[in-house]
């Protein structure tokens, strides 16, 4: 038993979502993971629990309210359809959305600990020589924050491939457009077509491991108990 092409365009689609998923959760994951760990602002901790809710909520439940709030009574669903571009649910953008939304922690608490770590010390040593934010961050900052975006990114990635429920919710189950390889799977196992299943399952399963030995292994190489 081999992968069909139904197989293959849900892997396609998997990875497609997950890499526009890992680079808009980098772009706007950085300034807020930079701004959770300087602030003093007593709109940090409400901030940070938001940030956090996808690790405790159930996918089913993000899935729903954004259901609503995506579909045609929904706030945005009304301003996507006033501005002529209909609604996002059931289609690739609402996936994306979802996506950026379910894995948000997963990018951001990495980098806010890598930022964290960083400590004031360099920036102001890079203030004294006159530097500004921006050269700052890309010179100091980026640098000494590698680790955070690689972990991120890979987590982020990682964490976008093995969605379900939040997918599910919000694109259903469309060949060639919504049906990602976690759903796939799901079609698979309702139509008793375990081989197929089994091959499927088990691309996952080697690629979860496979992103966690590569981590596990870079963090312990970094920290030097090699």
């Amino acid at each position: 038993m081999t992968l069909t092409s139904a197989d293959f365009s849900a892997i396609w689609l998997t990875l497609k979502l997950a890499s526009l998923t890992t680079v808009i959760l980098l772009i706007i994951g950085t300034p807020l993971a930079l701004w959770l760990s300087r602030t003093q602002s007593w709109l940090r901790g409400p901030v940070g629990a938001i940030v956090a809710l996808p690790l405790v909520l159930p996918p089913t439940v993000i899935g729903f309210y954004l259901l609503l709030a995506l579909g045609p009574h929904g706030f945005v669903g009304q301003l996507t359809q006033s501005l002529g571009l209909g609604t996002l649910t059931f289609s690739f953008a609402g996936l994306v959305i979802g996506s950026v939304l379910y894995s948000m922690p997963f990018v951001v608490q990495p980098l806010q600990n890598a930022f964290s770590a960083i400590g004031t010390r360099p920036l102001e040593v890079a203030a004294t020589l006159r530097a500004n934010p921006w050269d700052t961050f890309f010179s100091v900052t980026l640098p000494l924050a590698r680790p955070g975006f690689i972990t991120a990114a890979v987590l982020g990635f990682a964490h976008t491939v093995g969605e379900f429920g939040v997918v599910l919710m919000i694109g259903g189950n469309i060949p060639d457009k919504t049906r990602v390889v976690s759903v796939q799977i799901y079609d698979h196992v309702e139509a008793m077509e375990y081989a197929q299943a089994h091959w499927l399952s088990g691309a996952m399963l080697v690629f979860s491991f496979a992103v966690l030995l590569v981590l596990y292994s870079s963090r312990k190489t970094k920290a030097g108990w090699s």
